[in-house]
């Protein structure tokens, strides 16, 4: 996969910037020359700057007449060659899971922003929380794997969305940035350094757009126009993009590859980060805002004497079960607090199945406080 190394747009410095901007800088800087999208709370921003800047670079910005519209856009302008992205929140994210299907089925690059609020439906739309991660998971129909990452920082916000470009080109899948309110509002310094590492997809010529010898292999992805007989379809091909409804091998082997593309990679997908977790009897595992909070309360307990950590998931999806089982291998309880009625406390209780997991939900549409983390998880510690 060609990999390079790029100089930041913008001057490297110190910056202080709202997430959702930062999150379009970042964009920009990982080589995206597309966007498509319609405005909601609380991810307008992101649409906003980048209808600003991306003329500045020689990209397109166009705003659709809805979400369905956006991610179908955006998933043709992947296929013209471009880095295309969108983002929105939960209501939008729900008209658009047709199109991540399609993008799933016909392994088109891109990237989706989902800056997440309260629900259900409208919720609250200037609030923050944390209940789209199981739609990201599973909102499409039918077996497929997604990848997911949680930032926790306006640095991550910028970071995490050039790691969300680069893994869509290494893989050919839809990525989804699952931020928060909080996070996309959040203004605070960060750090734009002066190269950064991006990749580009293989656009190499090739008979077989849908296939490789490798059964967890990553096909080339040809540019529209440039010469390839492409056909790229939603429904089940072959190798050449020629659809095989009715044909049960073509099937079970294109539904094997999709999913084995990301499940055979994990250890290099999945990306975490530890906090005084070695000596650690009380283990607190989180993502985004939630995290933050349960960083300050794991700091108390260890001012305390008592012996907590924090295990922060940074990829969401796919799962780090590895990862989370050596973490919790010595550990009396696990807490995870999350701004939902507890989403991510049913894989991390499908994983630690012989071990106390205790979910701390928050759902009043407001981040969740180190107070409360704190307060739930002292009936549980001895």
């Amino acid at each position: 996969m060609p990999k390079l190394i790029n100089k930041s747009l913008l001057p490297p410095k110190k910056y202080f910037m709202q997430g959702n901007i930062a999150c379009a800088e970042g964009a920009l800087a990982a080589g995206c020359r597309y966007y498509a999208g319609y405005p909601i709370t609380p991810s307008s921003e992101t649409m906003e700057h980048l209808s600003n800047r991306l003329p500045e670079v020689n990209g397109v910005f166009i705003q659709m007449e809805d979400e369905i519209g956006s991610i179908c856009s955006m998933i043709g302008a992947s296929w013209a060659g471009a880095k295309a992205m969108t983002a929105t929140s939960g209501p939008g994210f729900s008209l658009m899971l047709e199109g991540l299907g399609y993008a799933v089925m016909t392994e088109t690059p891109c990237v989706i922003i989902n800056v997440q609020r309260t629900g259900p439906a409208t919720g609250q739309a200037t609030r923050p929380g944390q209940g789209d991660i199981m739609q990201a998971r599973w909102g499409a129909h039918g077996d497929y794997r997604i990848i997911g990452i949680s930032p926790w920082s306006v640095q991550e916000m910028y970071d995490l969305t050039i790691e969300s470009f680069n893994l869509a080109e290494v893989y050919r899948v839809p990525v989804i940035l699952l931020a928060d309110e909080v996070v996309g509002h959040l203004k605070e310094s960060f750090i734009i350094k002066p190269e950064i590492e991006i990749f580009n997809r293989d656009s190499s010529m090739s008979d077989k757009p849908f296939g490789t010898v490798q059964d967890d292999g990553v096909p080339p992805m040809p540019i529209f126009g440039q010469g390839a007989k492409l056909l790229v379809t939603g429904s089940t091909h072959n190798e050449f993009g020629i659809r095989k409804v009715a044909d049960p091998v073509v099937q079970d082997m294109l539904v094997k590859r999709l999913c084995a593309k990301i499940d055979n990679h994990k250890d290099k997908i999945c990306k975490t980060e530890s906090y005084l977790v070695d000596d650690a009897d009380y283990l607190f595992i989180s993502f985004g805002i939630s995290a933050r909070s349960s960083y300050a309360v794991i700091k108390q307990l260890r001012n305390e004497g008592i012996k907590a950590g924090l295990l922060r998931l940074k990829t969401i999806w796919p799962f780090a079960d590895e990862i989370i089982k050596s973490a919790a291998q010595n550990c009396k309880v696990v807490f995870v607090p999350e701004m939902n009625r507890g989403q991510l406390v049913l894989e991390v209780q499908r994983v630690l199945c012989n071990k106390q997991v205790i979910s701390i939900p928050k759902t009043q549409g407001e981040a969740i406080y180190p107070s409360e983390i704190y307060n739930e998880s002292k009936k549980y510690i001895k």
